[in-house]
């Protein structure tokens, strides 16, 4: 078999649309005059154009944009980071100010070299945001900060409106994907999540297309459900460069909207589902469907 068989040709349905207008060039020149990142541009999101250009939004990326981890289907950079820079809260908080956001998420890379993995500095991120932007809802989106209940408090305490983390994969298979996260850890983490602020929705995202069954998306449902996850959102594993894992299996959109159901139907407020759909797609849809999702379902419950 030759090279080129070994790889999964793309279907048509994965094929993307560039839109490169004043709004998506603007916003990459305001990101590079503020010296912020965004996990758009480095982990190589295929909606970018769709973000940047239509909607005007952005997943900002905080803590550096050099991850201590090496996880196999990541494509942020990995190393030893650079100091902490405190004044980034502020550069964050006056960038959604100018772009005018009625949601923003905010995500950060594994700061494993930090005591407190970074949280002091995310927590104060969401406080520049909320001081400058009062009605703009924030989504965070950490790393499991090694599992510390104290700095998932601290993060928490600063009352994001959504904590999302994300599982990324099966458990037969996260072992393989993630580098020093483990399946069990996200759940206990999600779990806690709630725990400490149950009025705050929690939210995860699943990548398919790795080598996972039916049966396990399934399963992986059932965990989040169990550690009371409200959201979850299901897309299409692309491998970003040839150092990354090969994608085993594309799926159809027909298939997406099957789990989607699934989802509903195992009592998630909300369920994004599809083959561009990336933890933060549409994050501002999600955050208001699920509230009335949930205010539903306490009318039911009644």
């Amino acid at each position: 078999m030759s090279k080129k068989a070994e790889h999964l040709r793309k279907p048509e349905w994965l094929k993307i649309k560039l839109n490169t207008n004043e709004s998506y060039t603007g916003l990459k020149k305001m990101m590079r005059e503020k010296n912020l990142h965004t996990v758009c541009e480095e982990a190589r999101c295929p909606n970018i154009h769709e973000c940047w250009a239509v909607r005007k939004t952005a997943t900002f990326m905080i803590l550096g944009d050099i991850c201590t981890r090496a996880c196999r289907f990541c494509a942020v950079k990995t190393g030893l980071p650079n100091e902490l820079d405190l004044q980034e809260p502020e550069r964050v908080a006056e960038s959604v100010e100018m772009m005018g956001l009625k949601h923003v998420v905010i995500t950060a890379v594994a700061r494993d070299d930090l005591k407190d993995g970074g949280s002091a500095v995310y927590a104060e991120t969401v406080r520049a945001v909320r001081r400058r932007n009062p009605f703009c809802t924030i989504e965070v989106l950490p790393s499991d900060m090694l599992g510390s209940l104290d700095n998932l408090k601290t993060l928490m305490d600063a009352r994001p409106n959504i904590m999302n983390h994300n599982i990324e994969t099966v458990r037969r298979l996260s072992p393989k994907v993630r580098a020093r996260a483990t399946y069990e850890r996200t759940l206990e983490f999600l779990s806690r999540a709630k725990e400490l602020h149950p009025d705050i929705p929690t939210k995860s995202s699943l990548m398919i297309g790795l080598g996972e069954t039916k049966e396990e998306i399934i399963e992986t449902m059932d965990d989040l459900r169990a550690a009371n996850v409200d959201i979850m959102t299901i897309g299409q594993y692309l491998q970003p460069t040839k150092k990354h894992l090969k994608v085993q299996r594309y799926y159809h959109p027909d298939e997406f909207a099957e789990l989607k159901e699934i989802a509903l139907s195992k009592g998630f407020n909300h369920c994004e589902a599809g083959p561009l759909v990336r933890s933060s797609y549409h994050a501002d849809e999600q955050v208001n469907e699920a509230q009335v999702r949930a205010e539903a379902k306490k009318v039911t419950n009644q």
